[in-house]
């Protein structure tokens, strides 16, 4: 896969774990989580463009911080959601 398939594989689980949570319904997330990290962990190893970087990078840290926080409330949806919309947007750069 390229970047711009897997930035755009994240958001999908993204969007999906943002609106589960949302929902309440938070009994696959760590499936999910994991699934998105596999990823993530693609995405560092492929060719991706300058200009993409920086989201990358802030991306990273923040789903570092996601994967970690087991409190699954609307803050954690919220920066979910954020993240998948954002990486739905910037793939086209990846």
């Amino acid at each position: 896969m390229n970047a711009k398939d897997l930035t755009l594989n994240i958001a999908v689980n993204l969007g999906r774990l943002g609106r589960w949570v949302d929902e309440g319904k938070t009994s696959r997330v760590a499936i999910f989580l994991e699934e998105t990290e596999f990823y993530l962990t693609n995405l560092e190893k492929v060719e991706k463009n300058t200009r993409f970087q920086r989201t990358f990078e802030a991306f990273k840290i923040s789903f570092l911080a996601l994967k970690n926080n087991h409190v699954y409330d609307q803050n954690w949806a919220e920066e979910a959601l954020t993240w998948a919309n954002i990486l739905q947007h910037r793939a086209k750069l990846a």
